[in-house]
């Protein structure tokens, strides 16, 4: 991808929730979601399927599929302020992320991004994106994706976003402005933080690492969502072309954690390579053979 690399989208107190909507969260029990949610301007009677129960603060609910708490505009102060500033600030994420300029990439694949790989950078398209079969995102802990999608995102049934070299889901972020919105099919699963214009839909049994942040609804149907961590563990090879220059995730690599080694195609013909970890580590040797770079470390 050309240019600088894009810096993460603040999602300011949005960023607190896993799930959060202005006109209702509703699901078919039993979904099961890790992270807090969050309604507002609606109040409590348009989050359904939850079996809510108000806690004795009055300041937020429980439901036994909810791994956190339960906001709505009508409970106790300080719920309501607290939900108008998160509101504000996922519209301030999705003006950002919609408003990013100069992307890598646009109208990839006419809308069809189904079987690729994509490396991190901005990606643009003024129509619908489909989802057909399992699309990789490759790279690195601290690489940003974001997705300008001017129609709706639909992706199908039993079909998965897959991260590799040790991308992070908290660094995806799905900028939706169709007024449909955003649909994930049946047994699916999908990486990343969607901004939807309109609503999530999530059909049944799909999964999500991330988060959902409608500016309609979020509608459930028995359904696993998480919110996105940080990663440990991590193991990268990074590539400049200059010594001092911006590393960036070597597309094509493999790792061996048995023999300590990575492999990946050589990249230019002028490179350097740098190994990036949780954990210090040392490069023992470095070898080119027959178009590839071979790195061992300990």
């Amino acid at each position: 991808m050309g240019g600088y690399p894009e810096l993460p989208i603040d999602l300011g107190s949005a960023g607190n929730f896993g799930v959060l909507a202005k006109t209702g969260i509703s699901t078919v029990p039993k979904s099961n979601v890790t992270g807090d949610m969050g309604v507002s301007p609606i109040d409590s009677a348009a989050i359904t399927g939850f079996s809510l129960t108000l806690d004795s603060t009055s300041t937020f609910s429980t439901s036994i599929q909810v791994t956190g708490k339960v906001y709505a505009s009508d409970y106790s102060t300080p719920t309501p302020s607290i939900l108008i500033t998160a509101i504000s600030d996922m519209g301030t994420a999705y003006a950002d992320a919609a408003g990013r300029q100069s992307p890598d990439s646009t109208e990839l694949g006419g809308g069809d991004i189904s079987g690729k790989t994509l490396l991190p950078g901005l990606y643009k398209w003024g129509t619908s994106v489909s989802i057909n079969t399992d699309v990789t995102l490759a790279g690195g802990p601290e690489d940003v994706w974001i997705f300008q999608i001017a129609g709706n995102l639909t992706m199908a049934s039993a079909k998965s976003v897959i991260l590799s070299g040790g991308a992070q889901a908290r660094n995806i972020f799905w900028q939706v402005a169709g007024g449909v919105g955003v649909d994930i099919g049946t047994t699916s699963h999908f990486e990343g933080i969607i901004l939807a214009q309109a609503g999530i839909n999530m059909q049944t049994g799909a999964s999500m690492n991330g988060r959902l942040l409608a500016q309609t609804a979020v509608t459930l149907q028995s359904n696993a969502v998480t919110e996105p961590t940080d990663s440990t563990g991590a193991l990268v090879l990074r590539s400049a072309d200059e010594v001092s220059g911006l590393y960036t995730y070597t597309p094509g690599q493999f790792i061996n954690f048995a023999i300590k080694s990575i492999t990946a195609p050589k990249q230019g013909s002028n490179q350097f390579y740098r190994i990036w970890s949780d954990t210090a580590l040392t490069i023992t040797e470095f070898t080119v053979t027959n178009g590839n770079v071979a790195v061992t470390y300990e």
